[in-house]
C-alpha cells in the first residue's frame, strides 16, 4: 500500500463522534461482565466502587482535558509526555500505551467472539444456550474476523470508523437505558437490597480491591486524545468531550449497577459472577419483539460493546504509533499519511499485526492485566506531564485549564498508585520486563539512526519527508 508522508491528518470527527470513541471505549464489555464480579467483592456497596472509580478517574481526565487544550497533537499521553519529558521517557510512554491498547484489542476481540456466537444460538436454536466450549477455532476465526473488518474500515475513512463508532455506541447505550427503564419500574426492584451497605462478611476495606478490579471500565476517555488532529476544533472539542464521555458513563454505569443489585440482589448478582447483568435482566425483563427475552438483549448489547471497544482502540492504537513514527521513535514509515485515503495506514496496519499474533499465540487472558497497570503508570505520568508543564511554562496558552490545580493532579497521581497496588507482583514483573525490552528497542533505533549520520529524530522525518507538521485548525 503506497503512501507519502505530504499530508497532515484530516480533520473529520466531530464532537459527537470524539465523545462516542470515550464512551464506546468505557461503555465497553466491562459493565456486562464485571458488575457481578464487583457485587460478589463488594457486596451492595458495589454501587459505591463504580461511583468512586468516577471520582478517581475524573481528576486524570482534568489533565486530560488541560494537556489536550494546550498541545493539540494526536498521539494521546505520548504526545503530551513527549512535549514536557525526555526522549526515553515519552518513548516508553508510547511503547506502553501501545502494547496495552493493543492487548486490549486482541481481549475484546476474543470477547466479541463467544457473545455472538451465543447471540446465535439464542436466535436461531429457541434460546438453548451455546456450548460451554465452543470449538477454538471457531472463536479464533470471529476474533480474526472483527479484527480484519475494522482494520480495513480504519484504513480506508477515519470518517467511516468515526460513524460506526457512533452508531454502534448510541445502540449499546439505548439497550442499558432500556435495561435500567424496565428495571427501575420492576416489582421486584426493592432499595431494601442496599441495607445494610456493608452486611456482614463484607468492610470498606473490600472497596479497594473492588475498585481495582473494575477501574479498567473506565479506561477510555483517554482514547480521545488520540485523535485529537483529526476533531474540528480540537482545542475546545476535546476537553468537552473528555467531560461529556465521563459524565455520561458514570450515570450509566450507576444506574446499571443500582437496577442490578436492586432486582437480583447482591449476593444473588455476586454468584452469577461475570453473567450477573444477563441473569438480572433475565429475571425482571419481558419479551421484546425480535430482540427476544432480557437475557438475549442484554447479550445483544454485549455484542455491540465488544464491536465498539475494539475498533476504539483499533483508532488508539495506530494513532500511538504513527505519532511515535512522526516524531522518530519508531520507524518513520508509522508516521505516513496515506496519499489517497488521508489515514496513517501503516499505523493501522502495523497495529494489526500484533493484535492479530496475540490472538493466535499471546495467552491474551494473563496479560491483560498487564494492560490495566499500563493504562494507570501512563495516568500517573500524565498527571505529572500537567505539574511540570504548568511549572516550566507558565505562559503557554491552555484554552482549558483544571480547577483547583495543583489538587486534581495530585490526587490523580496518589489514587492511581494506590490502586497499582492491588496489581499482583506477577503482573509487574511482566511489566518490568516490557519496560526493559523498550528500553533496548530505543537504544537500537537511536543506535541506528547514528549509523545513518543523523542523531536528531526530526532531522531524519524531514529527509524521509515523514515530519507531519500539524496544521492550525480553524474554530468552528
Amino acid at each position: 500500500m503506497s503512501s507519502h508522508g505530504e499530508r497532515s491528518p484530516e480533520a473529520s470527527l466531530g464532537l459527537l463522534d470524539a465523545t462516542m470513541i470515550g464512551m464506546g471505549a468505557m461503555i465497553g464489555a466491562g459493565i456486562f461482565v464485571l458488575t457481578g464480579l464487583a457485587a460478589k467483592t463488594a457486596g451492595p456497596a458495589a454501587i459505591l466502587v463504580f461511583a468512586l472509580n468516577g471520582v478517581v478517574t475524573t481528576f486524570t481526565g482534568l489533565s486530560y482535558a488541560e494537556l489536550a487544550s494546550a498541545i493539540p497533537r494526536s498521539g494521546g499521553g505520548y504526545a503530551f509526555v513527549n512535549e514536557v519529558f525526555g526522549d526515553l521517557v515519552s518513548f516508553l510512554m508510547g511503547w506502553m500505551l501501545w502494547f496495552a491498547y493493543m492487548i486490549a484489542g486482541a481481549l475484546y476481540a476474543l470477547g466479541f467472539a463467544p457473545n455472538f456466537l451465543e447471540l446465535l444460538h439464542i436466535y436461531f436454536q429457541g434460546g438453548v444456550p451455546a456450548p460451554e466450549h465452543a470449538a477454538t477455532v471457531i472463536i479464533t476465526g470471529l476474533a480474526l474476523g472483527a479484527v480484519a473488518l475494522l482494520v480495513l474500515l480504519n484504513a480506508l475513512s477515519t470518517a467511516a470508523s468515526g460513524s460506526v463508532e457512533t452508531v454502534f455506541t448510541l445502540i449499546k447505550v439505548a439497550i442499558l437505558v432500556v435495561f435500567v427503564g424496565f428495571g427501575f419500574t420492576a416489582a421486584r426492584f426493592s432499595g431494601a437490597e442496599f441495607q445494610p451497605m456493608f452486611p456482614a462478611g463484607h468492610t470498606p476495606i473490600d472497596l479497594l480491591p473492588a475498585m481495582g478490579l473494575t477501574f479498567i471500565a473506565f479506561e477510555g476517555y483517554d482514547l480521545i486524545t488520540t485523535v485529537t488532529e483529526e476533531v474540528k476544533n480540537p482545542r475546545k472539542n476535546i476537553p468537552r468531550a473528555i467531560f461529556i464521555s465521563l459524565l455520561a458513563t458514570v450515570i450509566v454505569y450507576f444506574a446499571v449497577v443500582i437496577v442490578a443489585i436492586g432486582t437480583l440482589g447482591a449476593e444473588e448478582l455476586g454468584a452469577a459472577g461475570e453473567t450477573g447483568i444477563a441473569e438480572a435482566a433475565k429475571s425482571f425483563m419481558p419479551s421484546i419483539p425480535v430482540l427476544g427475552g432480557g437475557e438475549a438483549l442484554i447479550i445483544f448489547g454485549a455484542v455491540f460493546s465488544t464491536l465498539t471497544a475494539l475498533n476504539a482502540v483499533v483508532i488508539a492504537s495506530s494513532r500511538v504509533a504513527f505519532s511515535m513514527g512522526r516524531e522518530g521513535q519508531l520507524l518513520p514509515r508509522f508516521g505516513q499519511i496515506h496519499y489517497k485515503y488521508g489515514t496513517p495506514a501503516v499505523a493501522i496496519l502495523a497495529s494489526a499485526v500484533v493484535m492479530v499474533l496475540s490472538v493466535l499465540f499471546i495467552p491474551i487472558r494473563q496479560v491483560g492485566n498487564l494492560s490495566s497497570l499500563f493504562f494507570l503508570l501512563s495516568f500517573v505520568v500524565v498527571n505529572a506531564s500537567v505539574i511540570r508543564l504548568r511549572r516550566e511554562r507558565p505562559n503557554m496558552t491552555r484554552p482549558y485549564e483544571m480547577p483547583f490545580y495543583p489538587v486534581p493532579p495530585v490526587l490523580g497521581i496518589v489514587l492511581n498508585v494506590l490502586l497499582g497496588v492491588f496489581i499482583s507482583w506477577q503482573t509487574w514483573a511482566l511489566g518490568v520486563v516490557w519496560l526493559g525490552l523498550g528500553v533496548v528497542v530505543h537504544w537500537s533505533l537511536e543506535r541506528a539512526k547514528e549509523r545513518r549520520g543523523s542523531g536528531a529524530p526530526s532531522t531524519e522525518a524531514d529527509a524521509s519527508g515523514t515530519d507531519i507538521q500539524m496544521q492550525p485548525q480553524q474554530e468552528d
